[in-house]
């Protein structure tokens, strides 16, 4: 094993509430140091010299993932107006190319397009592969097509920094435009005029708090600022509704939420506030226009409801009346809104569940009974996934949606609401030969320190684990595993299928998800007990699931691998602290691990914003004492309680230097630190020295990436292995 590479200390005092930091590391932040920058390639030329002797398994296994997906492909077309709008992927290209051919009449049938053909008046609206040229990075922040089909909005960013360059290219022959608007976040609506459009802004801290108005044909030094959010904890959006009617602005904190609106046919009027900010209550809305031309709010809310509740009123004025109510355990997450029904992504059982119900003609478009009329998507399997996809037409009869689980690839498919009728458009193809009856998948249900049930969806070969009549999985014998956990931002992990994870599995890994608390995966109290002061519960539950996995069992401390990232990666550096030896392995990839540092710095990015979520440690003493006992960083340690030397499990993290989320320092300081703490404990680090926080922009550089990672993960829990066909 060849050296690892060092870094001088030199400590840097930090101190609140009478307490006194130290950090030995501290100057890692300074992405501009030159030394900072030398220190990061040579960790990335170490991981590259250590892994070496994995390359032939790490090509291996590339080819397996290349071999398994089908690379010239197209998606289902989505009708939007007169046009139907897909992606193309050809072989050999990293990104998509966005497409549209004219639609003719009504028809609600997608046109069967063949992938190695294009279709008569077939029309290129970007190619991400000829805008990304021979930069190693793109990503595409905006793409909107005006109202009357002639122009597309494009914002680029060759960084990974999010931030756009937004340009107005023609769709219809006419001159082109020189706008051009620099800097330029997320979010994007068009007016109905097709003259005008809406976007954001971010401050210092890459907090979107400025919504702007442009006029296309203007210079951008024209542009006028229709809202600022000062708040700091509050972020601004900005969305077209369905129904054409209305521009929607949002500003909301973790726990806050409020909205204002100006109609889509009047983007030069003021904005008007629907309800005003109230602390801890959320809401999202939709805008519905019944049979009788008339507006209507509809209001996903917690308001008296921890699990939200939908209410509606006229645009007009009135009060609010409730539509559905709060049902506990279920929570409802959004509404999607369409002339003839209500489409409802909600928790259902613990999975992602989608629920139609039909609206009325007449005065109450919405009626008595309403959830009671309504019909859920089923999944194919349990547990499993269905969500809400691209449906931009109002007044269709049908609803897209995606439908996955562990063992089932993904199936795009169309609900005909009036039946219930499910019309497979495309499923998902896995070349090779796969068959989904030589995996199986469960869930399994594990005590929590306090008691608490926690589920955890199991996905094996047929042949690794018994399964009873009830459909309880058991393990045949302890085997390599591999679990995988978040458990942040009400964030549910909810169990889908992946070509790639099959070269684990058909490695005899057994691969699991950790629905642990601060999730949201069983409701808004899930998430509530696993957030602030609470923040703890979410590492002791994932510790007890590991403990859970071996007692039974399912694998052993040396089989036992670990992965997450981002929060998630706060989670691995946080249970490696708790309980390393049940770990054999890790991958954590860009770590929130420096979380009180970070935290304490209210100049970085999103800082000021996720006090809601993690607690502001500079202001409140309590905060600060509970996020110390648990940021991996400062909770590195030499010695176990009984003075015994500590191993940790061996690590692979990773990093990206224009990471806009999370710094690149985290990860960098939090190696080293690991590495003084026993040189013996076997630490890597992988820094993307030209993307952000999603890692390589290309598909290919992609599947590299997980190749490289999942080689590591064998050899660490499962060497020596070689694929064996599943029987």
């Amino acid at each position: 094993m060849p050296t690892p590479p060092s870094a001088p200390q030199r400590p840097f005092a930090i101190l609140r509430h009478g307490d006194v930091r130290s950090d030995p590391y501290y100057w890692l932040m300074d992405r501009e140091d030159p030394e900072v920058l030398d220190h990061l390639r040579a960790e990335n030329e170490y991981l590259a010299e250590a892994l070496a002797p994995l390359k032939p398994l790490e090509d291996e296994l590339f080819a397996e993932i290349k071999g398994r997906i089908e690379e010239t492909d197209i998606s289902v077309p989505v009708r939007r107006r007169s046009w139907w709008y897909f992606d193309r992927t050809r072989e050999g290209l990293n990104y998509p190319i966005s497409c549209r051919v004219p639609a003719v009449g009504d028809v609600l049938t997608p046109p069967v397009i063949d992938p190695n053909l294009t279709l008569a008046g077939e029309q290129v609206i970007l190619d991400e592969n000829a805008e990304a040229g021979d930069r190693p990075f793109l990503s595409i922040g905006v793409l909107a097509v005006s109202p009357d089909d002639e122009w597309v909005a494009v914002g680029t960013d060759f960084e990974g920094g999010e931030l756009h360059r937004v340009t107005v290219r023609p769709l219809a022959g006419q001159a082109p435009v020189e706008d051009v608007l620099e800097d330029v976040y997320y979010g994007f609506a068009w007016a109905n005029d097709s003259r005008h459009f809406f976007y954001t802004r971010v401050d210092d801290t890459m907090r979107p708090w400025q919504l702007w108005r442009h006029e296309v044909g203007t210079d951008a030094s024209a542009d006028v600022l229709v809202f600022q959010e000062d708040d700091a904890q509050y972020i601004v959006s900005v969305a077209r509704s369905r129904d054409d009617a209305m521009i929607v602005v949002a500003a909301n904190s973790s726990m806050t939420s409020e909205v204002h609106y100006v109609p889509a046919d009047e983007p030069t009027g003021a904005l008007q506030m629907l309800d005003a900010r109230r602390h801890g209550i959320e809401y999202g809305v939709e805008h519905y226009t019944d049979s009788l031309a008339r507006g209507w709010w509809l209001k996903v809310t917690n308001e008296d409801a921890t699990d939200f509740r939908l209410l509606a009123r006229l645009v007009s004025g009135g009060d609010w009346r409730e539509v559905v109510a709060e049902r506990p355990g279920n929570r409802l997450d959004g509404v999607d809104a369409f002339k003839g029904f209500l489409a409802f992504s909600e928790r259902h059982e613990g999975c992602a569940a989608v629920r139609i119900a039909t609206t009325q003609l007449g005065d109450d478009p919405f009626g008595a009974g309403l959830l009671e009329r309504s019909t859920l998507v089923d999944g194919d399997a349990s547990p499993s996934s269905v969500w809400i996809s691209a449906n931009p037409t109002y007044d269709t009869t049908q609803l897209r949606v995606m439908i996955t689980s562990l063992v089932t690839p993904m199936l795009v498919a169309d609900v005909v609401v009036a039946s219930g009728e499910v019309i497979v458009r495309k499923q998902q193809k896995v070349l090779g030969g796969y068959d989904a009856s030589n995996y199986v998948t469960g869930r399994l249900w594990v005590s929590a320190s306090d008691g608490e049930r926690i589920p955890v969806s199991v996905v094996a070969r047929r042949d690794a684990v018994d399964v009873s009549a009830d459909g309880t999985l058991s393990p045949r014998a302890p085997s390599p595993f591999l679990l995988y956990g978040y458990g942040s931002y009400e964030t549910s992990i909810d169990p889908s299928f992946s070509t790639l994870r099959l070269s684990l599995l058909d490695r005899g890994v057994i691969f699991a998800i950790a629905h642990v608390r601060g999730g949201g995966e069983m409701g808004r109290s899930w998430y509530e007990m696993g957030r602030l002061a609470q923040k703890p519960t979410t590492f002791s539950d994932f510790v007890a699931v590991a403990r859970h996995l071996i007692d039974e069992g399912w694998t052993t401390p040396g089989q036992l691998a670990a992965r997450g990232g981002s929060a998630g990666g706060l989670l691995m550096g946080a249970v490696m602290n708790l309980a390393p030896a049940l770990f054999r392995a890790v991958v954590a990839e860009v770590p929130f691990v420096d979380a009180l540092t970070t935290m304490l710095d209210s100049s970085l990015p999103l800082t000021v914003g996720e006090w809601e979520e993690w607690g502001n440690p500079d202001a409140s003493a309590s905060a600060y004492r509970t996020m110390k006992g648990y940021s991996p960083y400062d909770n590195v340690r030499a010695t176990n309680d009984d003075g015994t030397q500590r191993v940790y499990p061996h690590l692979y993290s990773s990093g990206g230097l224009n990471d806009p989320r999370v710094g690149f320092w985290e990860p960098a300081k939090w190696i080293l630190k690991l590495r003084d703490a026993n040189p013996a404990n076997l630490a890597f680090l992988k820094t993307e020295m030209g993307a952000g926080h999603g890692g390589p922009s290309g598909r290919y550089d992609a599947w590299r990436d997980e190749a490289q990672v999942l080689a590591w993960v064998l050899n660490e829990i499962n060497p020596g292995t070689t694929t064996r066909t599943p029987g």
